[in-house]
């Protein structure tokens, strides 16, 4: 009798403490994706990659582009079946050319000058003709990038994602983790001295040679102090290799330089960011099999916020092997549906700048550095609508917003309530020109499976021609 009493006492205490602990609500909403995972790629327009692609905003029927000697015949978009391409430049100065005050026609002239820009830096280039510089009008579909048409269809395509400032990768990667581009003393410790510009300094030459000065102090609060304060775990992810661009924002080719983990440069910006290294965060920027490593874990060790970077051969930079990038991406792709994290995950996927490539979109005006030229956006996540094209004005701040929504209860990198005020004067993620990315998501829904795809796919149809 004694033994059933104090057993029964025991299921009453027991009973007794599941009732009074407090149940974990369940995540709801946006807090139902425990990762952000940006795949950041190189230097393609949204109509070279889906200009052709039904229900977006693509490639207006009678498009001609003129060229630079007013006597030969304009230039139409046509299908490049090419893997490799050259583009165009792509800066600052570039943008306005291209853009030529809203008529979106400055294109082919801007290629055609670049020749005599190669020649003056000396570079050596895959090709100097003018029909070389043709191809800033060529298109792609499904017959070269397959398996991007294959995530278009089956998740989210925005077709109104516009580069956030209108400049080239060095100012668009800054942007990418702080929301602002800025040159600052290159010894302060004070982020109030910075003053924001399309032209900032770049990191060192890592590696070539292997001790270079340092020529960058990002002095100003980036997204990982936010993070890091809240006890956020991030990792920037790079490819070692070369660098996908040149020193120069007008070059279109030059000789490269390499990069990994440990060194910075235009496309690992982080290590020269003052307040990752007073943070002690360094750790977080690795190499790019440490990413593959964390999706392979049987807990999910991916950081809730990762940026993942490619080197060269695999960035799609003209003039790199689209066919490589998309190998690439897929291979990323599929290593993240594989892993326990997929249920909990949101992808955004997009190319940093347009690459000289042909867009007839005229890019908002949201203030003195932005936003650029029209570059792809993709969304894949369990949570993802299927099928879904968006056209919300969106830019890659966008991505910054999320996060804050998503893991910061909303805390912007604003200067007056971030707690490591800088002296910026815009702040992006609170402008109302910009669509949410949220409305890219249905979270009410089952979460759908991993879309895996082949790493060298077969082409894909044809498209309809534009017009």
């Amino acid at each position: 009798m004694a033994r059933t009493a104090s057993r029964r006492l025991l299921i009453a205490l027991a009973l007794f403490l599941v009732h009074a602990a407090p149940a974990s609500a369940a995540l709801e909403g946006i807090h139902k994706i425990q990762h952000v995972i940006v795949i950041m790629q190189e230097n393609r327009s949204f109509d070279s990659y889906f200009g052709t692609y039904p229900g977006a905003n693509g490639i207006p029927a009678g498009v001609c582009v003129p060229r630079l000697k007013a006597s030969e015949p304009c230039v139409k978009p046509f299908h490049a079946s090419s893997i490799e391409n050259t583009g165009g430049p792509h800066g600052t100065e570039a943008q306005v050319k291209d853009i030529n005050g809203g008529q979106m026609n400055g294109f082919v002239k801007s290629a055609e000058e670049s020749i005599e820009c190669e020649k003056t830096y000396g570079c050596k280039v895959r090709c100097f003709t003018t029909e070389c510089r043709i191809e800033s009008m060529g298109y792609h579909d499904a017959r070269e990038i397959p398996n991007y048409w294959k995530y278009a269809e089956n998740f989210v395509l925005q077709d109104n994602m516009f580069e956030s400032t209108a400049s080239w990768s060095l100012p668009e990667h800054l942007w990418m983790v702080s929301g602002w581009s800025a040159t600052c003393p290159l010894t302060t410790l004070n982020p109030l001295e910075c003053t924001g510009t399309l032209e900032p300094k770049a990191p060192a030459k890592a590696l070539n040679p292997v001790e270079t000065p340092a020529r960058a102090n990002y002095a100003w609060t980036d997204i990982t102090y936010l993070l890091h304060k809240a006890g956020v775990s991030w990792g920037y992810f790079i490819q070692s290799g070369a660098q996908p661009d040149c020193q120069l924002n007008e070059q279109v080719s030059c000789t490269k330089v390499l990069q990994n983990a440990k060194t910075p440069g235009i496309w690992n910006p982080l290590p020269d960011f003052l307040d990752v290294k007073e943070d002690k965060q360094l750790v977080n920027i690795q190499p790019l099999p440490n990413f593959y490593a964390d999706a392979q874990s049987s807990n999910c060790s991916i950081p809730a916020v990762s940026w993942v970077i490619p080197s060269d051969t695999v960035s799609e930079h003209p003039p790199s092997s689209i066919a490589k990038g998309q190998a690439y991406v897929t291979s990323l792709i599929n290593a993240i549906g594989r892993s326990s994290c997929w249920n909990s995950t949101a992808v955004f996927l997009s190319w940093d700048d347009y690459g000289g490539f042909y867009d007839h979109v005229v890019p908002p005006a949201l203030d003195q550095f932005g936003l650029g030229l029209r570059v792809p956006g993709l969304v894949i996540s369990p949570y993802a609508k299927k099928g879904f094209i968006d056209h919300q004005t969106l830019s890659h701040d966008n991505y910054l917003k999320f996060i804050e929504e998503d893991f910061l209860s909303g805390q912007a990198l604003n200067p007056k309530t971030d707690g490591r005020p800088d002296s910026r004067t815009v702040v992006r993620e609170e402008n109302g020109k910009l669509g949410n990315l949220v409305e890219d998501f249905n979270f009410n829904q089952t979460p759908r499976p991993p879309l895996f795809l082949s790493t060298n796919p077969a082409p894909g149809p044809a498209s309809t021609p534009p017009g």
